[in-house]
């Protein structure tokens, strides 16, 4: 299978499809639990606090994406995404407003590269 879609968590609407997962460490402002209901929050899953806050204060992309990937290969909260991708497509839900350099994409990069490995 091996699909990920990448969308903004302010950009959809219920009914949410299967296998939907917000993956920001924080709850996105404005957005209601009710209206997300149904979407797994995985917020383990996000760069931790203090890479976030060093991405907002440098926005350094290259530098960002190196330290998230090593976040993640020292962590085991991805695992249930890659599962579940094995079998079905998934959706990751994020918050930021830069489609093109977020850390959904870093994660739907790296799931896939270990879709591959296997």
């Amino acid at each position: 299978m091996n699909k990920i879609n990448l969308q903004r968590v302010y950009d959809v609407q219920a009914p949410y499809h299967a296998n939907t997962f917000l993956v920001d460490r924080l709850w996105p402002r404005g957005i209601s639990k009710a209206r997300l209901q149904g979407v797994v929050w995985l917020k383990e899953v996000a760069p931790d606090n203090a890479l976030r806050q060093w991405f907002h204060q440098n926005l350094d992309w290259p530098e960002f994406v190196v330290r998230y990937q090593a976040q993640l290969n020292h962590s085991t909260a991805w695992q249930p995404l890659l599962e579940v991708l094995k079998q079905q497509p998934i959706t990751l839900l994020y918050g930021s407003r830069d489609a093109e350099q977020n850390q959904a994409i870093v994660l739907r990069d790296f799931l896939l590269s270990k879709c591959t490995e296997n």
